[in-house]
Order: C-alpha cells, then structure tokens, then sequence
C-alpha cells in the first residue's frame, strides 16, 4: 500500500517513468529481489516496472489470487502467477491503484523471486530425499530381514546335509540326504545320495569279491591237495614196497599216478585259461565255420566216454543250416565243455543231445541232459568258479573242478553273445546260446 501511495501520482495522466524512478530505486535497494508490474482491473500486464517487459512468459496474472489477498490475508503466503513463467506460483503482494482518469489497476509485487525458487526448489528436494531415503530404509530392513530368513533356511539345510554326511562317514551307510527342492543345495544334496550309492555297491562288490577270493583259494586248495595227496601216497607205497610188489599192481599203480597228474594239469590249464580270458589276453579270431560238420565231431569225440558210462549222446541238426560266424577254436571248446558237463552230470541210461536250430539271422546251440536238474536257486550260479551243486547230482566230484562252465560263459562273452540254463529237478537241464550266421 505504501508503494501503491508512493506511484499514484505518477499514474494520474500517464505512466511518468522519470518521475517513479526514484521510489523504485529506494525499494530495490531494500530488496534487489522482487520484480514490479502494473495490471489492468482485468489482470493483462500494462508493464514490467523493474526490467523488460518483452521476455514476459505470461501477458496475463490470474485474478483469482489477487482477490483473495485484497479481501482477507488468512492462509498466507497466498500464491500467484509468475509473470517470468517460473513452474512455481510465487508470494506476492498486491495494491490497487488508478490508472490515468478514468481505469483503475493493480501493483503487482513478486517477492523474493531468486530466493524462493531456490528455496522452494531445496525444499521440494529435501522432501524427495528424505522420501527416497525412507523408501531405502525400508527396503533395506526388509531385505536384510528376507536375507536373514533365507540365511537361516540356507544353513539349516546345510547343517542337515552336513549331519547325513558325517553319519554316513561314521559307518551308517544306510543314510540319505532329504531332497525337497531343485535347487542347488537340492542337486547337491541328490548328487551325494548318488555318490553314497555307488560307494555301497562298490563295497558289496569288494566283499562279494573278497569272499570269492577265499572260495576260489579254498576250492583250489582243495581241488589240488585231493590228486596230490593221491599222487604222494602211491609214490610212497611204490617206493616202500616195490620188490614186493606184481607187475600187474605197479600198473595200476602208475595208471593212477598217472591219471591224477592229468588231474592236476587240466586244473592248472584251466585256470591259465580262464585267467587270461578274465584279462582278455585271448581274444577271438572270427571266420565263417560249418556248425553241423564242428557239432559232428564233437560228437565223434564223446562217443567213447558217452558208450563206457551207458549214456545216448546224439545230435538233431537239420539238412541245412547256412554258416555262422566266430573262433571255431574257441567256439569247439566251449561247446565240449557244456558235453562234458552233461556227461558228468547225467546218470546211466540217460540221454545227452545237441541241437541246432535256425533263428532269424542267428544260430540257436542246445545242448540239454536227462539228468537230476539243479535247484531253482543254484541257477544263477551255475557259471561261477568252482560252483558245485549237491554233491548228490555228480557220480564223480573229482572228475570237475567247477571250472568248465566258467570258461564257456567268458568265450561266449568274448563273442558278443550270451549262455542261459533252463532247469527242472528230475528232468534234466538244458544250455543254449547263440551265434551269428555269416553275413
């Protein structure tokens, strides 16, 4: 209002700008800050008294503000337009004052212009900081409170896992790890479950192997001290009472001398020959072969022993039968060893027959026996080392040291191929395998 009396009579005719000079220099010099402007009743900007008035961003004040000031001051600062185009509204003050004779106007004082924006700036600043502040506080409690939680969730299935671990290392075999996630704790945890496993089967091995080391020593042992024992007795009894004894008794004598020496090298041979098959130091030499002329003279060969033991041995092999392909060597030894296991195991007046047979692009081999049978629970057995049955099913324990079927089975292997046993008590049993036809 003072202002307002300082410019009124400067305003009655015209705008004198000279004249209004000074009071607006007083007032600028008290505070450099506010910008001036003379309005017309309807708000359009007439001047800018204290700077230019072309780079006005605004040719028009909104009245609104102005009205509320002029009649009641309550809620201050009130807000009003900046002329300068400012974002914010500024404080500012307003007078009404005559304009020429006949229009009445309005001073219209932005304060503190400068100031308050940065003021107003710093604050709505400091309201977004301290706003983002908060939301990083919080965010950073309730991260570190979920860290916590997963932290313990982590740990507590590590120290489950670790529990299992160290159990299992203190002997108990049987434990596992729970697994009730996919994640990597959980394929850990189904990864030692694996590795324990295979630690398991690979002792049950090392033990079934262990106590196959002691059988195959004790049945060797056995197999051997039986003929030696023999041998050395008779050799004492030559030796003591030779001039005592007939020729006919020195005979006999050397002919079992003799026939437990065989004894003895068979057993030695077989168990070269197994040794090197297991070390694969024999491997087959394949060729085409004729089956029916190789099962004929196996069949020629066990004639003689077959008739002294009053047993049938024959073959059933039709006209024709295309070649198959394999070691006729290996091939021949493994196909006498299943006859003289059927010849050892079949009774007098019993039947021994080998039998071939067409199958797609194979060959079938039969060789089956009327004898005794073995025991459903001795079958998977039957190609193991030294394996006896019942004593009962052989007429001669000495005459098989239970290595025949060991060797069948591991040069059938070396062929790709594979021997099965079918059996019933009282019977007979029957072995069949397989071998390729040529081509």
């Amino acid at each position: 209002s003072n202002l307002s009396r300082a410019l009124r009579p400067h305003l009655s005719d015209k705008i004198d700008y000279e004249s209004i000079h000074e009071p607006l220099h007083r007032l600028m010099v008290i505070n450099p800050e506010i910008e001036i402007y003379l309005l017309d009743e309807s708000g359009s900007i007439l001047t800018c008294l204290t700077g230019n008035s072309e780079n006005l961003a605004l040719q028009t004040v909104s009245l609104e503000p102005i009205h509320r000031f002029l009649t009641h001051h309550q809620g201050l600062p009130i807000l009003g337009d900046d002329p300068r185009g400012s974002d914010l509204q500024k404080p500012f003050s307003v007078a009404p004052i005559p304009i020429g004779t006949t229009d009445s106007g309005y001073i219209y004082v932005v304060l503190d212009n400068a100031n308050y924006d940065s003021i107003s700036r710093m604050l709505a600043e400091s309201y977004i900081v301290r706003g983002a502040l908060g939301v990083l506080g919080i965010t950073f409690i309730f991260s570190v409170m979920i860290g916590l939680l997963a932290f313990a969730y982590v740990t507590r299935r590590v120290h489950k896992m670790t529990d299992v671990v160290q159990r299992f290392e203190q002997g108990e075999l049987g434990e596992r790890i729970p697994v009730t996630a996919n994640d990597e704790i959980g394929q850990l945890g189904k990864a030692f479950n694996q590795m324990a496993d295979t630690i398991v089967s690979n002792l049950d091995e090392i033990h079934r192997q262990e106590r196959f080391r002691r059988d195959l020593i004790a049945n060797i042992s056995h197999d051997l001290r039986s003929p030696l024992a023999a041998i050395q007795g008779y050799l004492e009894m030559v030796l003591l009472k030779n001039e005592q004894l007939s020729a006919t008794e020195k005979q006999q004598y050397l002919e079992t001398l003799f026939k437990n020496a065989q004894q003895v090298s068979r057993l030695v041979d077989e168990l070269f020959e197994l040794s090197k098959l297991d070390a694969r130091q024999i491997q087959p030499k394949p060729e085409p072969f004729s089956l029916i002329d190789l099962v004929h003279d196996v069949v020629m060969k066990y004639k003689p022993r077959a008739k002294a033991a009053h047993i049938q041995l024959h073959c059933r092999i039709p006209k024709t039968l295309p070649m198959v392909y394999g070691d006729i060597g290996m091939i021949e030894r493994a196909l006498s060893n299943l006859v003289e296991n059927a010849l050892t195991h079949t009774p007098e007046n019993g039947e021994v027959i080998l039998q071939l047979q067409r199958e797609g692009n194979t060959v079938s081999v039969r060789v089956s026996d009327t004898g005794s049978g073995i025991p459903e629970e001795d079958l998977p057995h039957v190609f193991e080392r030294f394996y006896r049955v019942d004593k009962s099913r052989s007429r001669s324990a000495s005459a098989n040291a239970g290595l025949g079927l060991a060797i069948t089975r591991k040069i059938l292997e070396a062929h790709n191929t594979a021997i099965s046993v079918s059996s019933a008590i009282n019977r007979g049993t029957t072995f069949v395998f397989r071998l390729p036809v040529q081509g």
